[in-house]
C-alpha cells in the first residue's frame, strides 16, 4: 500500500501537468476553426475614388488576401427608390467605389490600424473602415482566454514540479542505504542515483498512459454522448497519437530535471 501511495504521489502531480498541456493542445486545435471563421468572416470596407485592383492594394500591405467589389447599382436602387433613371445615373456617377477586403490571417487591432494607414496613403483610396470596435472585442476576448489558460497551466506546472521534486527526495531517502553501499564501493554519484532515474522514468510512462487514456475516453466515449455540437464536430481533434509523443517527451524531461535537482542538491550536502 505504501509502495502504491509513493508512486501515486509522483504520478498525480505529473499527470496534472500533462493534463494541462493536453487540454491546451485540444483547446488550440478545437478553437482553430473559430479563429479561422473570425478571419474569413472579417472584411474591412475600402472606399476609392476610382476602380482599383487587388494587386494595387496588396502593394501597400501583404496581409490583404482578397477583394470583392460592392455593386454600386444595388446601393443606388435601394437608396433612390422613386427617382428617375436620369437622376439615378447622376447619383451613380457621383458615387465612389466600395470594396470588401479580406485578410490572410487573424490580426490584432494594431495590425488593422497599420493596414488602414498603409491603404490611406494611396491617393485613390478615399476611406478605410476597419469596424475596429466589434472586431476588437472578439479578438481581445479570444486572446484573453488563451492567456488565462497559459497562466493557469504554467502556475499548475510549477506547483506540480515542486511536488515531484519533494517526492523524489523521499525516494532518495528511501534508497539511501543502497546508495551508501554503492558509494563505499566507489560508484559515482550519477550511478548511485540510477535507481531514482529508473523509478522516475517508469512513472513518467505510467502518467503518460493514464493521461492519454483520459483523453481517449473523452474522444471516443464522452464526446459522442455529450450532445455538445462542438465536441461532436471536433471529435477527431480531441486527441491525436502525436499528442502521446509530446506528453511522453514532456514527462521524461520533467522527471529528469527533478532527478538532477535532487541529485545535485545531495552532492552539495555531501561536500
Amino acid at each position: 500500500m505504501k509502495f502504491i501511495k509513493n508512486h501515486l504521489m509522483f504520478i498525480l502531480p505529473l499527470m496534472a501537468i500533462l493534463l494541462g498541456i493536453e487540454f491546451y493542445l485540444v483547446f488550440d486545435r478545437t478553437t482553430d476553426s473559430y479563429e479561422k471563421g473570425l478571419k474569413e468572416g472579417y472584411t474591412m470596407l475600402v472606399v476609392t475614388r476610382k476602380p482599383i485592383t487587388l494587386e494595387q492594394l496588396r502593394a501597400h500591405n501583404d496581409h490583404i488576401a482578397s477583394m470583392k467589389a460592392i455593386k454600386r447599382e444595388s446601393i443606388v436602387s435601394e437608396a433612390a427608390q422613386g427617382i428617375s433613371k436620369e437622376s439615378k445615373a447622376e447619383i451613380l456617377k457621383s458615387l465612389p467605389y466600395f470594396y470588401n477586403v479580406g485578410l490572410d490571417s487573424y490580426l490584432g487591432t494594431r495590425e488593422l490600424e497599420h493596414i488602414k494607414e498603409d491603404l490611406e496613403k494611396d491617393p485613390v483610396v478615399k476611406r478605410v473602415e476597419t469596424f475596429g470596435s466589434s472586431y476588437s472585442s472578439a479578438y481581445r476576448l479570444f486572446s484573453f482566454i488563451k492567456f488565462l489558460l497559459k497562466v493557469f497551466i504554467g502556475f499548475m506546472g510549477i506547483v506540480s514540479l515542486f511536488l515531484i521534486i519533494k517526492q523524489m527526495e523521499i525516494w532518495k531517502y528511501a534508497h539511501q542505504e543502497r546508495m551508501r553501499v554503492m558509494e563505499i564501493f566507489g560508484a559515482p554519484l550519477m550511478l548511485r542515483s540510477g535507481v531514482l532515474f529508473k523509478v522516475a522514468i517508469f512513472d513518467a510512462f505510467i502518467a503518460t498512459m493514464l493521461t492519454s487514456g483520459v483523453f481517449l475516453y473523452v474522444k471516443f466515449v464522452w464526446a459522442a454522448q455529450s450532445g455538445i455540437d462542438l465536441m461532436v464536430e471536433k471529435q477527431n481533434e480531441l486527441f491525436k497519437m502525436t499528442d502521446m509523443a509530446i506528453l511522453l517527451g514532456v514527462a521524461l524531461l520533467l522527471v529528469i530535471i527533478a532527478v538532477y535537482m535532487v541529485v545535485f542538491s545531495a552532492k552539495g550536502e555531501e561536500e
